[in-house]
């Protein structure tokens, strides 16, 4: 077994601290990762504080992880020792179901398998996270990072990155394409930079007007005060595609109103309540909500060298990790410029 440092949550709703626990030897098709960075994504707070139900602890939080390459097993073909290396969301599937077999595995029939908070495929390995020195994977779950972009920005790529890069795509944004974002935090503001790499006209809409500059910068061609009224009759029947970033309860009939025939409103922000709809509101015009959720390992892949081309990375604020619980309470607070990362040295 490998002994690894790691910050965990021994119980739900509390704080994080040191800890450590043994990875899994390395089988013939795994990689051994050390880990250099990993991200807090707000799905960590959810889990660590059990807001979405019954939670495994001790937890290790984190699926935004960058690395190096230490050891692989014996029979790994795709990396080897001192190459980038990076782990999301999920770290195994079914591998034989028709969503894994069309490279759609994060909808694995099955179930795929989370990076922390959940079992591997045995039933009895309970599967720890990033906010750890080192993690051990199946090299068919690991990913290649760009070597020319910085590994702190790379980290939140593995999550925020491809929650917005998959609708992005799947939805068509490019030349001619009127695309909103919803908001800009972690995730929105990865859909600015994607949406405006792939050539569409990208608005983000907020009620924050102290991020209007910041939206400029990244990329957005217009920026919408939501707290305006107004604002939802004048860009009524406007959008091709909305993608709501947003965390939090809202009207989403105000929003499906801005959407041009056929426009799709798209959901990748999780609230906790459910979202009321007017069936009319989507008769007009033939509106479409839908979801979407982070992205197989292939179009993950493509995302990642994307970035790579069109030099696109996450804005962070690094952080040590006995800083994880205040950053915690930061994030819930919307006080982050975009994204925590953790410096694994100093777990």
């Amino acid at each position: 077994m490998i002994e690894v440092r790691a910050y965990a949550a021994q119980k739900a709703k509390a704080d994080l601290a040191p800890w450590k626990f043994n990875r899994r030897d390395l089988g013939p098709n795994d990689v051994l990762v050390e880990i250099v960075y990993s991200g807090i994504c707000h799905s960590d707070i959810h889990q660590v504080r059990e807001e979405w139900g019954e939670a495994i602890f001790p937890m290790v939080p984190g699926h935004e992880i960058a690395g190096i390459v230490k050891e692989v097993g014996s029979s790994v073909t795709k990396f080897k020792p001192g190459m980038r290396a990076g782990v999301g969301v999920f770290i195994d599937s079914c591998r034989k179901c028709e969503n894994c077999l069309a490279g759609e595995n994060q909808y694995c029939l099955e179930g795929m398998t989370g990076t922390y908070n959940g079992y591997e495929r045995d039933g009895k390995t309970v599967a720890q996270g990033g906010y750890a020195s080192a993690i051990v994977v199946n090299e068919d779950y690991v990913l290649h990072l760009p070597e020319n972009l910085e590994m702190a920005g790379i980290a939140p790529l593995l999550c925020a990155g491809i929650t917005l890069y998959s609708p992005l795509k799947h939805w068509g944004a490019g030349p001619g394409k009127k695309v909103g974002i919803i908001g800009l935090g972690g995730l929105g503001h990865m859909g600015v930079k994607f949406a405006h790499a792939l050539g569409a006209e990208v608005t983000v809409l907020s009620h924050s007007a102290n991020k209007e500059a910041d939206a400029k910068n990244m990329g957005a061609d217009h920026f919408i005060l939501t707290k305006d009224e107004a604002v939802f009759e004048k860009y009524k029947n406007h959008f091709d595609l909305l993608i709501n970033s947003v965390s939090a309860p809202m009207d989403l009939n105000k929003y499906a109103n801005m959407l041009k025939l056929n426009g799709s409103l798209v959901m990748v922000g999780l609230s906790g309540e459910p979202y009321p709809i007017d069936a009319f509101t989507m008769l007009n015009q033939r509106r479409r909500i839908a979801g979407s959720m982070i992205g197989g390992m292939k179009q993950t892949q493509e995302m990642l060298d994307f970035a790579g081309k069109h030099n696109i990375v996450s804005d962070v604020e690094i952080i040590k990790a006995d800083e994880i619980n205040k950053a915690y309470d930061r994030v819930v607070n919307s006080d982050v410029k975009y994204r925590f990362v953790i410096d694994a040295k100093t777990i």
